[in-house]
């Protein structure tokens, strides 16, 4: 028993400092060990001076493309368990951004997203699952930032170019419709808009964006440019008084966590657009977790934005599960709550947008790096990270070599923050299976002594954050059903009279758009079908093919029943007529047993036996030759693994 109230505080703080490493005995003991083998140096966090750069958020990017698509297909309770996960303030990412592809009928990396003008005189804001993603957001979290950003766009914009920039005023045109439809049909404000995803900008398509956002009353929304390097959009904008006046963010992609010297001097908020895109396992957390602290530290930073927000698209397609989380079967309700959400809560539960960082940040003397943030209310936020350059590259761009080593960290709070006796603790641990821990809090840490610091033991792999801030939580739920391949034989008659979604639920489009289509030509049997709705070639971001094809099942199917033309890449297997009309429905039936294919039509064999040694394995697909309309019905698989 204490003798005295500081004889128990005294007490208390040898405690915390004891488990401030790990509530783990072994944890704590090989920390304890590092404060007598590794010294290392001190920092001082004070606001005397005044405050760094204003803090605008983390978040993450549904689209580029389809990243989200299976999502919207999960039952509950399952699919709304996955958007708390996401957007759920102080449970798990908590993010602070959304960031959405503007659909543009195109192949824009896992897939195409619908348009809301496929044509010029075709609106529909109801299609795509971007606007019920958004509206999720922002039901769990009222103050969530809201981007669009084109990445592709449809044909009829380009008169005939798959170029957005030859009529400034329809592109604009274009782009302000999806603003007003947002607000109109589901009561959304978009906060920022993009130019194209990663591709030129033209400097006068910029200020007229701009002119007619503020003739349409839409002041408010920021233009962020150009989504692709520093330059030449830095130097453009200190060049062009009126592009500068125009763009509010310079926004650059997978920066490796520095900026240039001609976009810091625009004196433009500078954010990380796009980021991370890195497998979700602990690397790619650690990559993550690296790159929130030092975007700023090291580029001025203050946001930044990772491809993609939840890997819910098929497995084998590009970049499979480089999202926060994984949520890739629907038809099972499986998911997995990858590292990388609880690395984003170690910032975005404990600092929102319009905190400040101390202009007293950087590296740690063997390797990492802190930052801290205040809401100049009293409340302080530190993140510290000690990622290995082992366990942090991220996919893009190269990471040069550097080396973390064991060290402790002395921290002293001066200014304001020096009045602070208490921090919150929360940990992480990457790098293993064997020692790997996530989110977890750690005993508070007491700072009872005259010069309001405390030392903290640190190894590789490690996240801490220290905050004043109470309300941290590590949200959970009971674990998901266990995973399941993809049903075997598989049905859809498409007869849904009022769809929520335009796609039918598991169909993936790679090319073209595949929607819901009420056929009011044939009243009977095939009067709700899912319809190829393009047939013209939209403005590419990626490159698209010439045939339409939307695909569905399991990419490890060796032996498959298809609706699609036989070819593998630039190879046809086999050709030939067939009596077929427009306006007439035709069964069309693929089989495939091991190397060999077979083809029929209403029952009678096209071909038989076509040798089809490529591809090995794959999907189920329906499709067209070409942009071109067509109806589907009655779609069968039967296939094994």
């Amino acid at each position: 028993m204490a003798d005295s109230p500081l004889e128990a505080s005294r007490q208390r703080r040898a405690k915390a400092m004891t488990l401030a490493a790990g509530s783990a005995g072994r944890v704590a003991v090989h920390l304890l060990l590092c404060t007598l083998l590794a010294p290392g140096g001190a920092y001082v966090l004070d606001d005397s001076d005044g405050l760094g750069l204003e803090f605008q958020g983390i978040g993450a990017i549904s689209g580029g493309g389809a990243t989200s698509r299976l999502l919207v297909n999960y039952p509950e309770p399952y699919r709304s368990e996955i958007l708390d996960y996401l957007f759920k303030p102080n449970f798990g990412a908590s993010l602070h951004i959304l960031k959405v592809e503007i659909g543009g009928d195109g192949q824009t990396t896992d897939g195409t997203e619908p348009s809301h003008m496929h044509y010029e005189l075709d609106e529909n804001y109801f299609r795509g699952y971007e606007w019920w993603l958004m509206k999720e957001a922002k039901k769990r979290n009222p103050d969530i930032r809201l981007i669009g950003l084109p990445w592709s766009f449809p044909g009829w914009l380009g008169k005939g170019f798959s170029w957005p920039y030859v009529n400034l005023q329809l592109t604009a045109y274009y782009v302000i419709r999806w603003i007003m439809g947002a607000k109109h049909y589901h009561n959304l404000d978009i906060d920022y808009i993009g130019i194209w995803n990663e591709r030129p900008f033209d400097a006068n398509y910029i200020k007229v964006l701009r002119k007619m956002l503020d003739y349409q009353g839409l002041q408010r929304v920021k233009i962020i440019a150009s989504d692709n390097l520093w330059e030449p959009i830095s130097s453009s904008m200190l060049l062009d008084r009126e592009l500068w006046k125009a763009v509010d963010v310079i926004g650059a992609h997978y920066p490796g966590t520095y900026s240039v010297w001609s976009a810091k001097l625009t004196r433009k908020q500078l954010w990380a657009a796009e980021d991370f895109s890195t497998l979700n396992n602990d690397v790619g957390a650690g990559c993550w977790g690296r790159i929130l602290n030092q975007n700023y530290i090291n580029g001025n930073m203050t946001s930044t934005i990772a491809w993609n927000l939840v890997a819910s698209y098929y497995e084998g397609l590009p970049y499979e599960r480089c999202g926060l989380m994984t949520a890739q079967e629907p038809w099972s309700g499986h998911y997995e709550v990858e590292s990388p959400i609880w690395v984003s809560a170690h910032t975005t539960q404990f600092a929102k947008p319009g905190w400040y960082y101390l202009k007293t940040v950087g590296h740690l003397e063997k390797g990492g790096s802190y930052v801290a943030l205040t809401d100049g209310l009293g409340n302080l936020t530190i993140i510290i990270e000690t990622m290995s350059h082992k366990h942090s590259r991220c996919i893009r761009p190269f990471l040069p070599f550097y080396n973390v080593s064991h060290q402790v960290a002395t921290f002293i709070l001066k200014g304001s923050l020096s009045t602070i006796q208490e921090l919150q603790v929360w940990y992480t641990k990457l790098g293993g299976p064997a020692e790997t821990l996530h989110f977890k809090q750690l005993s508070s840490l007491w700072l009872l002594d005259s010069h309001g610091g405390f030392r903290l033991p640190l190894q590789e792999d490690q996240l801490f954050t220290l905050t004043t801030l109470t309300n941290g939580h590590k949200g959970s739920f009971p674990p998901p059903p266990k995973s399941q391949p993809f049903p075997g034989s598989y049905n859809d008659d498409f007869n849904v009279d009022y769809p929520l979604f335009s796609e039918a639920p598991n169909f993936a489009d790679q090319t073209g758009v595949f929607e819901y289509f009420v056929n009011n030509e044939d009243p009977g049997e095939h009067r709700f079908t899912l319809r190829q709705v393009l047939n013209q070639r939209p403005i590419t971001w990626a490159a698209d093919a010439s045939s339409t094809i939307s695909i569905i099942g399991d990419y490890k199917w060796y032996e498959r029943l298809d609706i699609l033309s036989v070819t593998g890449g630039w190879t046809t297997y086999t050709s030939g007529r067939a009596d077929i009309t427009a306006k007439r429905w035709y069964t069309l039936t693929l089989v495939i047993k091991g190397y060999f294919s077979s083809g029929m039509l209403n029952g009678k064999p096209l071909w038989e036996n076509v040798l089809v040694k490529y591809p090995a394995f794959g999907w189920a697909a329906i499709g067209t030759y070409t942009f071109e309309f067509a109806q589907f019905d009655n779609f069968h698989v039967e296939a094994t693994r």
